[in-house]
Parts: structure tokens; sequence; C-alpha cells
């Protein structure tokens, strides 16, 4: 069982929109798959017109006293399953540091379904916090959607300073970024994209464009790869996916 966790200091960047699409990509060509909505907004939730509700909430996961396997939800696509967002899900941290080894909890709390999935999909909130250094000793790689501006590349700054100031922490994390909602029709968006890429050669090289195709998933409460399955973006999340799949 593999761990990717959809991630970025920053919010707004296309985390959950990443996670859902690449998860029913993963789901159809016949992967058994899980999603994790760690963000207590549960954005990932409603596409997947699941109730964001976890019984006892996030304590009684990350306590064991319920079972993974009976929180966890079917979703309408085959191989596709979903472990709800909660609101308790924005106590995480505080849960997390009245635990035992705070930092492995959450592949500890996944190790009782590895059996069961070949990939989970961690959609996490924006932050650096005693979560998100949970989540990055659980995962087997980060995905880091990147728009093409300057607040957004200077997140990824930020998370590679704490990746060297933290090696204990990520130890062996394959760290994947690649560019989202961008927009080749802007000349800033252009240069900057161009500029990062000469900066940073190991970003991915599949972009997810800005498309309303994708807003539309709100309405549809579908991923975009299931709604308009030809469309440009769907054509970059499976592209993307080959790629992720290809560094893991």
């Amino acid at each position: 069982m593999k761990i990717l966790a959809t991630y970025n200091i920053k919010g707004g960047v296309g985390k959950t929109a990443t996670a859902v699409n690449l998860a029913h990509v993963a789901a159809r060509r016949g992967e058994r798959v899980l999603l994790w909505d760690l963000d207590p907004q549960g954005a990932a939730t409603f596409y997947f017109r699941v109730k964001p509700k976890v019984k006892g909430g996030g304590e009684a996961l990350l306590s064991g006293r319920r079972e993974v396997s009976d929180a966890i939800r079917g979703s309408d696509y085959d191989n596709l399953d979903i472990l709800p967002a909660d609101f308790s899900y924005r106590h995480l941290d505080l849960m997390l540091d009245e635990a035992k080894k705070p930092l492995a909890r959450l592949r500890r709390v996944l190790r009782s379904v590895s059996e069961d999935y070949d990939y989970v999909f961690l959609d996490c909130a924006p932050s650096i916090s005693l979560t998100s250094e949970s989540v990055f000793r659980a995962a087997d790689a980060l995905l880091v959607p990147v728009i093409p501006t300057t607040l957004s590349i200077r997140t990824f700054d930020q998370l590679d300073r704490f990746v060297d100031d933290n090696p204990d922490i990520v130890r062996k994390l394959k760290i994947l970024g690649f560019f989202s909602m961008a927009d080749t029709r802007k000349r800033l968006h252009r240069e900057l994209a161009d500029e990062l890429r000469a900066q940073r050669p190991e970003l991915l090289t599949t972009q997810i464009p800005m498309d309303t195709d994708i807003e539309r998933m709100g309405v549809h409460r579908q991923p975009v790869t299931a709604l308009f399955p030809r469309s440009r973006p769907s054509r970059a999340y499976e592209a993307l996916w080959d790629e992720i799949l290809a560094h893991l």
C-alpha cells in the first residue's frame, strides 16, 4: 500500500481537486483506492457525495476506539472508498499532541487496512503543524500543486526549508511538485513557470490547467475525470498519474 498526500502550506492551489481526480483515475484503472479527507472543511467528502461525519470523531480513530474499516464509506465508483472528513479534525493537532508517538500515529491508523488498498490518498488541510508532520511521516510521497504565482512559489520554498531543517521527520519522503491552475494565456504564469522549472528541474512536467470544467465539479459533485473524461483537465490528470507512478 502506497500513501500519497496532496499537500501545500497555501490553500486554494488545487490540492483537493488533485486528490479527488487522481483517486478516481487510479480506481478506474483497477487499483483499490482509499481517499482520507483530513481537511475539516470536507471538500473531497462533498465531491464524493458522502456525509462528513465520523462517529466519535478524529479522536476515536487516532486512539483506536473506532476501527478505520467501520468509518470507511463507499463511493459511486468501483474500487474507490472514502474515509470522510469530520469537523473534529480541526483539533487533530491537539489529539496528536496527547498521543504516544504522534508522528507515527496516522501511519499506524492506516496499517489496519494496508491489505485492502493499493493506494491511499490523504487530502490535507493547508498548514505546517503537528498533523502535517504526522502526514510527512506516514506518506510515501507528497503531491504538491503549485500555481505559477509569486506567493504560491514562496510557500514551496518554505516547504523546502522545512524539509532541509527536519530530515528526521521527512526521512525518505518523495516530494513531487507540479504546476496547478496554470493559465498559459497569462504572461506572468508562463514566465514564472519557466523560471521555476529552470531552478527546479525535478518538477513534474505535467501541469493542470485552469479550466472551468474543474470548477463544475462542485456543481455536479463528481471528479472532472468522471464528468468530462475527454476534457483537457481530465487528460492532464491522467498524464499526471502516469508521471507520479513512474517516480514511485
